[in-house]
């Protein structure tokens, strides 16, 4: 079958990114179908245009597209194979588009229940997703992912299909890997600079000006100065998980990799620390037991 942009869309969980991005396919005149597990996030998306269902299955009637922005493997399973999940009572008859970040693995056997499925890594905010400007890694049957590119483009400023279905999601967890471990060495400098006696402050500064950092550390440099992690453009319990899943695929592909598995046990302690649902710049109240407030 034709799958259409422009046809009703279902958009799946409507954390920061899914809420994003069915903004912006509201915002560009397409119907959109949406769910969540705790209903009151759909509100604001209702009252600019969509429909707000009771349950998966009920999201993706006659849709041509079902976004799923789920947090995890187990969450996408429930919502697909669960009470009310999109193929509790028969095939889906569009594309699935897995947009959360789960294993590459995950998402193929998947499409052993959905005929047409794409994986895509997306690389950007929730202002990156509202306003379209995402940049999106893609893999799956290249017939399926060009019946899609259309939507795709509605939602990214740059849209690549990097192969195999899987592909997006280890192209994703290629990007995650580096940001977790290049906040987590900021953080870690930050804290020898406090400890030191450097000004905290100052230190950031200079990291976030030099040619040493990235974009993202630059970004991140401004949440470890503030020391302010609430209202989480990422959080700390999600970059733990896929610090985790990097360094399953690294050791099933027979790879080791150091720098990996240190900053995957960093995460996992800060989310059993309590730390889990802040910001992941959040990983220096990690690093010093009963830290003081350095200056």
């Amino acid at each position: 079958m034709t799958h259409t942009p422009h046809g009703p869309v279902a958009v799946l969980g409507l954390g920061s990114m899914g809420t994003g991005l069915a903004a912006r396919l509201l915002d560009q005149g397409i119907q959109v179908r949406v769910w969540n597990r705790t209903p009151e996030r759909a509100q604001p998306l209702a009252g600019m245009g969509a429909f707000t269902a009771a349950h998966p299955r009920e999201a993706v009637e006659g849709t041509s597209a079902a976004v799923c922005t789920l947090a995890d493997g187990e969450a996408l399973g429930s919502v697909l194979h669960g009470p009310d999940g999109v193929l509790s009572q028969g095939p889906y008859d569009g594309v699935l588009i897995c947009a959360g970040t789960v294993g590459p693995d995950e998402v193929v056997q998947i499409a052993g229940d959905v005929a047409s499925v794409l994986d895509v890594g997306m690389l950007g905010n929730r202002e990156h997703a509202h306003d379209g400007e995402l940049r999106l890694f893609v893999g799956g049957e290249e017939q399926v992912f060009e019946s899609c590119r259309p939507l795709l483009q509605t939602l990214g400023k740059e849209v690549v299909h990097l192969g195999a279905l899987g592909s997006g999601m280890r192209m994703k967890l290629l990007l995650n890997l580096l940001m977790g471990v290049e906040v987590q060495a900021m953080a870690e400098a930050s804290e020898l600079a406090a400890a030191c006696g450097l000004d905290r402050q100052l230190v950031l500064k200079t990291i976030a000006g030099s040619g040493f950092a990235s974009p993202v550390m630059a970004f991140k440099s401004r949440r470890l100065a503030s020391g302010r992690f609430d209202e989480p453009d990422f959080k700390l319990r999600l970059m733990a998980k896929d610090l985790m899943l990097a360094s399953k695929q690294a050791a099933a592909c027979g790879l080791n990799l150091p720098l990996a598995a240190a900053a995957a046990e960093t995460h996992r302690r800060a989310s059993e620390q309590g730390l889990g649902d802040e910001d992941c710049a959040a990983i220096v109240r990690a690093l010093t037991p009963n830290r003081g407030n350095h200056t």
